[in-house]
Formats: C-alpha cells, sequence, structure tokens
C-alpha cells in the first residue's frame, strides 16, 4: 500500500470523523444516559465493518448501482432515525449519568441484555445509514494503488477497518468528554440528550424527504 495515500487516507478520515453528525448525537446520548458508553461505540464501529465487507466483496457498487434498492435501504434508515431520535426525545428528562459508582458501593451492573440492545441501536445507526455505504464507495477507493503488492479488496478492507478504529478512538473520546463536561451540570445534560434526539430525528426526516420529495414531485406533473 502507498504510505502516501494511506497517511492522507488518515487525514481525511480524522476530519470526517471530527465532524458533529447523528454519530456524534448517538455517542454523547450514550455517555449520557449508560452506565457505559463501550457498547453504543462497539455498535458504531460494528456498522462501519459491515460497510467495509460490503466495500470488500464488491457488493456496495452493486447496491449503489440499483437505485430502487438504495431508495429503499434510505427509507429504512430514515425511519430507524426517527425511531431512534424519537426514543431519545421521550427519555430527556430522565438523562443522567452512569458513571462508575463510588468505592463500596453495591450499584449493579448494566444487565448483559441491555448492553447487547445498546450495541445493535448503535450499529443500526451507522450500518443501515445508506450515507455511510456512499461513503465508503465514494472516499476509500482514491486511496487504493493498483500498483501495490497488495490485492485491491485487501487494500480496501485495511483502510476500512483503519476509519473503524479511527471512529472508535473519536467517539469514544466525544462520549467520555460528554460525561466529564457535564457530570455536575444536570441540567445541561438533559438539554444535550434532548439536542441528540432531534438531531438524529431530523437527520431521519431529511432522508426521507429525499426520496418522497422526487415522488411527490413527479405526481403532481402527472
Amino acid at each position: 500500500m502507498n504510505p502516501q495515500l494511506f497517511f492522507a487516507f488518515i487525514g481525511v478520515a480524522v476530519a470526517l470523523a471530527c465532524t458533529p453528525g447523528v454519530d456524534w448525537a448517538y455517542s454523547i446520548a450514550a455517555g449520557l444516559r449508560e452506565r457505559s458508553f463501550v457498547p453504543a461505540v462497539a455498535g458504531l464501529c460494528g456498522g462501519y465493518v459491515v460497510h467495509t465487507a460490503l466495500l470488500t466483496a464488491g457488493l456496495a457498487a452493486v447496491i449503489t448501482g440499483m437505485p430502487g434498492l438504495l431508495g429503499w435501504l434510505t427509507v429504512a434508515g430514515a425511519a430507524y432515525l426517527l425511531w431512534l431520535g424519537a426514543g431519545t426525545v421521550r427519555s430527556w428528562r430522565g438523562a443522567s449519568f452512569g458513571a462508575p459508582s463510588p468505592a463500596g458501593s453495591t450499584a449493579p451492573a448494566p444487565a448483559p441484555a441491555n448492553q447487547f440492545r445498546i450495541f445493535l441501536e448503535g450499529m443500526g445507526t451507522s450500518g443501515i445509514n445508506p450515507k455511510g455505504l456512499l461513503f465508503f464507495l465514494a472516499l476509500v477507493p482514491q486511496f487504493v494503488s493498483t500498483d501495490a503488492a497488495l490485492p485491491v479488496p485487501l487494500q480496501s478492507g485495511l483502510l476500512g477497518l483503519t476509519f473503524v478504529l479511527l471512529v472508535a478512538v473519536i467517539y469514544s473520546c466525544v462520549a467520555l468528554l460528554a460525561r466529564k463536561l457535564l457530570h455536575s451540570r444536570p441540567g445541561a445534560a438533559k438539554r444535550v440528550t434532548l439536542a441528540s434526539g432531534v438531531i438524529m430525528v431530523t437527520l431521519g426526516l431529511v432522508l426521507l424527504a429525499e426520496q418522497l420529495v422526487p415522488v411527490l414531485a413527479g405526481i403532481a406533473w402527472q
């Protein structure tokens, strides 16, 4: 793999991962509501692992070449974000911190089933969103060298997993900083949780509008 292309990819990937969006909103909400944000961040990374696997197998290009299928995936992703965002908005009044209990306390550990649910929600947030699939398809090939010793699919997989690693670090920092900065400000924590839910709902509506507006416009012209 070309070292210059690899480090250029890292720079672009870091810039994109540091751009606030629905992943940030979910990371922050998890950092404020749950005892541990690790399942949420792991789920987000899991979604990008799925995108990496699709890209490596060549399925991403097939999916994006089928406008009808991509449209239905977009609608599913929009509906999921609306559902997740609505749940976050409903829970904002009870937002609290899941910080570790003081030494000697007997606070119960989070149930494995709840952690798995949080993981799946995070995986759905990044995995169902077709924007993530299009991002991988548009960005990663630009940093793949056909002259390198490694095959193109392997280079694509390594770049995708590099992005997953960067995302894991950055989103963990986002969730941790949200918890640290707002731990002594419960009122602010509730407002941030509400804002996170609103962001998810808004992005879900935007995705849905992207699919419905052309359809409605076509009906109006008939």
